[in-house]
């Protein structure tokens, strides 16, 4: 056979013999030639089916626990069919054939990073955890990137965004497009409706009993959330702040002081009171010595202290105001001055000192510090620091014994989930630890270890607090409050880290740690009594008393301030 023979057989077998995995070029090629066109109606049908399925794997588990089998599939399968329609309805508004493709995307890998969160530590996106999530500063949030993380997101958002990478839109003329979207969602809306009213004594009754798990539902959740915070975020730039204690004079002991008064406050972040060392009572006690430094010192403890939310976002405006938890209003506190403006108004200097993600409003119209890893870097690595450097960038205001100071420090404390970044080497005395961000890689007991060695620093800290007040007696009366913002879950109920909506709240969570130091000239400018004082800190308490408790320890008289709530009314003179 010539080569021209061979040449010409060896290309009539080329298409059709099959590579070294037995399959023809033709076949390989098959998937990439995968380009079915589709209307966006139907895009956003397969992808609101694929959002109830796969995704909403806690809320499924919150809706179903507890209930019998008995008439559970057709439950199941009616309330999957209206969140079916939810998404629908919600999405059919936003979606065209140029915004479809990306919008769906970026819902995609919002779906699987929030399922993410909502199943490993039983987050719930309402509005006040998602103004955390867009107020996480970049440190925050790098921590919560974990491989966990990463893992889930690819196997859950990988399969979906292929197949919108391979589809194509069906173009149609606009009177017939607008015409097919009001049907489809008239018709998407009647099925709801047949679906929930096949079940809507059964569900109504449980979304009655159990609000929060509409908390769940993924990324329903999360868009609503969304537009809630961010229509409050921009109604507030048109609302003025509301003043509060415009009245405030400092009292009669102002008169006969010697001394200007320097007052600490010191904000806590995630250090709960189960695992806070002073609280233990009596032998046996469940609870470690985390507060080593603190017991040796003269330090008034409040074993029951309840917090006035489970996040930062909530808590810390929440704590400053004097509506507090007994009164709660969001937008009344965020739209109105702080504890901080009050104590301005009677003439105090106010500086907020920050090693966190922000103030969350507090110290708006306040002078306001921050440590400056460049000029700390024994006590900061790369934009994180740990919380000592809050005392050495205080140090040049301490420096002028001139006026009266307020000084409020804002820790970073046990801000999880990288609890072993929050103290160095020499605080790892509760062994073995989990030395990394994803949890679930660590045993329970690893992370309460690691939890309780970043409380031996807070309790270190506070220490050292007290020594340079104590240094600084002979210059100022001084004074400390410690009290931190809410708790944390440590594995309780398959419950880890915080912001697990209020009403549902475990104590871990609501149940915080209070502390307080008064100089012997303090005390006596203000007539307390010290005995007095630890005979009632084991008396219930709660956030809603640091404003007028504040207030009446630097003895500042106005109409917002109310003696019933001041945890010292009893001990003075």
């Amino acid at each position: 056979m010539s080569d021209q023979s061979l040449s010409l057989a060896s290309r009539a077998f080329a298409p059709t013999s099959p590579d070294a995995g037995g399959l023809a070029p033709s076949a390989r090629l098959r998937p990439m030639r995968w380009r079915p066109v589709v209307s966006v109606e139907t895009l956003l049908l397969g992808f609101s089916l694929y959002f109830t399925a796969a995704c909403n794997t806690p809320f499924w588990h919150a809706l179903t626990s507890g209930r019998s089998s008995e008439g559970g599939l057709s439950y199941v399968l009616a309330v999957g069919t209206a969140l079916t329609a939810l998404h629908f309805v919600l999405l059919a508004p936003l979606l065209n054939r140029w915004t479809a493709k990306p919008l769906l995307g970026a819902l995609v890998l919002v779906a699987a990073s929030t399922s993410y969160y909502a199943g490993q530590f039983g987050v719930y996106f309402d509005p006040s955890m998602l103004r955390n999530v867009l107020r996480t500063d970049v440190a925050e949030a790098r921590e919560l990137l974990t491989p966990g993380l990463l893992l889930h997101v690819l196997a859950l958002a990988l399969p979906p965004l292929l197949v919108l990478q391979r589809v194509q839109l069906r173009r149609r003329p606009a009177g017939r497009a607008l015409a097919i979207r009001t049907g489809s969602l008239l018709l998407v809306l009647v099925v709801a409706v047949c679906a929930l009213g096949s079940v809507f004594k059964d569900f109504s009754g449980q979304m009655r009993n159990q609000k929060e798990v509409r908390y769940l539902i993924t990324p329903a959740a999360a868009i609503w959330s969304l537009g809630r915070v961010l229509t409050s975020d921009a109604r507030a730039q048109d609302v003025p702040r509301r003043p509060i204690g415009t009245d405030a004079r400092l009292g009669a002991s102002w008169q006969s002081a010697s001394k200007p008064a320097l007052f600490v406050i010191v904000v806590g972040e995630t250090a709960r009171a189960a695992n806070w060392g002073l609280n233990a009572q009596g032998e046996g006690t469940a609870i470690r010595d985390t507060t080593p430094e603190l017991r040796r010192r003269d330090v008034i403890n409040f074993p029951d202290v309840t917090s006035c939310g489970t996040n930062t976002e909530v808590s810390v405006p929440c704590m400053f105001s004097v509506q507090g938890r007994r009164h709660y209003d969001e937008d009344e506190i965020r739209y109105s001055e702080s504890l901080l403006n009050t104590l301005q108004h009677a003439g105090l200097r106010v500086v907020w000192n920050d090693n966190q993600s922000g103030c969350k409003g507090v110290c708006t119209d306040v002078e306001t510090l921050r440590p400056d890893p460049a000029k700390l870097p024994e006590l900061c690595a790369g934009d994180r620091c740990l919380d000592e450097a809050l005392l050495e960038n205080s140090r040049e205001l301490l420096r002028d014994a001139k006026g009266n100071l307020v000084l409020v420090l804002h820790q970073l404390g046990n801000h999880g989930p990288a609890y072993y970044r929050r103290h160095p080497d020499a605080f790892r005395r509760f062994t073995p630890t989990c030395d990394d961000e994803d949890l679930s890689k660590c045993s329970r007991e690893q992370v309460a270890n690691s939890y309780d060695n970043a409380l031996l620093y807070t309790d270190h800290v506070l220490g050292r607090t007290i020594d340079l007040l104590q240094a600084l007696e002979s210059e100022y009366d001084t004074a400390m409050l410690y009290v931190s913002d809410h708790g944390e879950s440590l594995g309780e109920n398959g419950l880890y880290l915080h912001g697990i909506p209020y009403s549902i709240a475990p104590q871990e969570q609501t149940r915080v740690p209070m502390v307080m130091w008064l100089s012997s000239g303090f005390a006596a400018r203000n007539r307390l009594d010290q005995a007095c004082l630890r005979a009632q800190a084991d008396k219930p308490a709660s956030h809603d008393n640091l404003f007028h408790t504040v207030l009446a320890l630097l003895d500042v008289t106005t109409s917002v301030r109310e003696d019933a709530l001041d945890l010292t009314a009893a001990c003075r003179n």
